[in-house]
């Protein structure tokens, strides 16, 4: 973890209530894809923890959706005001296990961190295919943008307006896959798992009171007992997770 200011390039709507922000710092103790960052916004006590999108030497892209009034503020900044980041926080994707050909399964705002994790698989020689799930056509985003890498996408929608009608289960039998990557709600999560035919990783989106494992706020139970999303995940196992304990 460590603490650094950002400058936002920019900060653009990109889909109904889902934010594209840019900003230009110094992203050299990111480790892997699948961590985030927490800001600190004017007039906010806590945090506020966002999925890292993608990253390169000097550049971070977070994606977000306006949930509350901490979202709704950050989607109001503007390009060149800075912002107070903690980065680096998480355990983030481990690729070595993947074998060839991959699948990663998004659904929602779930999908932000599993756009660095494909670009990784894609720079290790694998294959990975893509499941984009939303729950209609105007939800969404970045569907171009994992096509753009080269991979094989597919989109469903829950209620048929795009791509395949359904959730993300209904394009799993769709590819010969070696391992899973997900990140999404916990209803998905429990259908992908059903629907799984080999192991993988899941990471897990929690209401955070710190980012970094000093208030047990964020706390799942695992097969090794509780552990913290923010500090031990938010990425997990599909065989360390407690899957009858998931509410």
């Amino acid at each position: 973890m460590k603490q650094e200011i950002f400058k936002i390039t920019s900060n653009e709507n990109i889909a109904p209530s889902v934010y594209k922000m840019v900003l230009a710092g110094d992203t050299s103790d990111i480790t892997a894809p699948g961590q985030f960052v927490n800001i600190k916004l004017e007039g906010f006590y806590l945090r506020r923890p966002i999925s890292i999108c993608d990253y390169d030497g000097g550049s971070l892209t977070l994606i977000y959706k306006t949930v509350g009034g901490g979202t709704e503020n950050l989607s109001l900044k503007k390009s060149g005001e800075m912002l107070d980041l903690l980065i680096s926080l998480g355990n983030g994707f481990d690729t070595r296990g993947s074998g060839d050909n991959p699948l990663i399964i998004g659904g929602g705002v779930g999908i932000p961190p599993l756009y660095a994790l494909c670009k990784k698989l894609i720079s290790e020689g694998k294959k990975p295919a893509v499941i984009l799930g939303f729950n209609t056509k105007s939800e969404i985003f970045f569907e171009n943008e994992f096509k753009n890498l080269g991979c094989e996408v597919f989109v469903t929608t829950a209620d048929g307006s795009h791509g395949i009608k359904g959730f993300v289960t209904a394009a799993m039998d769709k590819t010969d896959y070696t391992y899973i990557y997900s990140c999404g709600p916990l209803p998905m999560f429990k259908a992908v798992n059903a629907n799984a035919k080999t192991s993988g990783q899941f990471s897990f989106e929690e209401r955070m009171g710190c980012g970094f494992g000093a208030c047990m706020g964020c706390s799942l139970m695992t097969r090794n007992g509780a552990k913290r999303v923010c500090k031990d995940g938010p990425v997990f196992e599909r065989e360390e997770i407690e899957w009858e304990a998931l509410k």
